[in-house]
């Protein structure tokens, strides 16, 4: 038995090393024009081993100045959601599609995404969550409003997981009634990581699809 944990706590320490390997490469990452204005890489934090991985849009103000996504108030409000059910950012993780900060906050554009996705992707990877709250990654241009609290089985990073997009906490930081529908989406966490993930015939992994036009409260996607 002794062996048998040994061997865990070796294979665990290899992935943990992994991700953080791959954080120092993305660091120095130029791939695309948001290199030349950001002031450092926000790579993601949490649980190396994580089922659940949170997956925003891209990094805002604070995010690039700290180098941790979602902090300040739309952090809080996503640590008393996770509270909620009984989680803590400590087992989860976090990151963003695009690991540096669009000038102005504004939504990152295809050719940004298509030029980070890869650094996703193989987060993904090295993770191997069960489960996602986003939505740029469900390959759909429909709009948040549209789409959030709607589940669907996808294969990322080589793993077939469960994509669930979700409204940015921002975007309930002062709308009581999005707050409620944000509560109740995360309210279905809980029982969605409970789900047997079933295995496709054939799957390609999505494309990552455009930001449809939303109103102004819809600040960004989780």
């Amino acid at each position: 038995m002794a062996d048998v944990a040994a061997v865990h706590v070796a294979a665990a320490e290899r992935q943990l090393t992994e991700l953080e390997v791959f954080g120092r490469e993305v660091a120095g990452c130029t791939r695309c024009r948001l290199s030349q204005g950001r002031t450092q890489v926000v790579f993601g934090v949490g649980d190396p081993h994580a089922d659940l991985m949170f997956v925003g849009e891209a990094p805002g103000f604070h995010e690039d100045k700290q180098g941790y996504p979602f902090v300040g108030q739309a952090g809080k409000l996503l640590d008393k959601l996770l509270a909620g059910i009984g989680l803590d950012r400590g087992r989860v993780y976090v990151a963003n599609v695009l690991k540096c900060r669009p000038p102005g906050n504004r939504d990152p554009v295809p050719d940004e995404i298509e030029a980070c996705e890869g650094h996703l992707f193989r987060q993904i990877e090295l993770i191997r969550p069960r489960d996602f709250a986003t939505k740029l990654l469900s390959g759909k241009p429909a709009g948040i409003t549209r789409v959030h609290g709607a589940e669907q089985q996808v294969t990322l990073g080589g793993s077939r997981v469960l994509l669930y997009p979700l409204y940015h906490p921002a975007a309930a930081l002062y709308t009581p009634a999005m707050l409620k529908v944000l509560e109740a989406d995360f309210a279905r966490l809980p029982e969605l990581l409970g789900r047997t993930v079933a295995e496709p015939v054939l799957a390609a992994a999505p494309q990552l699809a455009p930001i449809a036009a939303e109103p102004a409260v819809q600040l960004g996607l989780f």
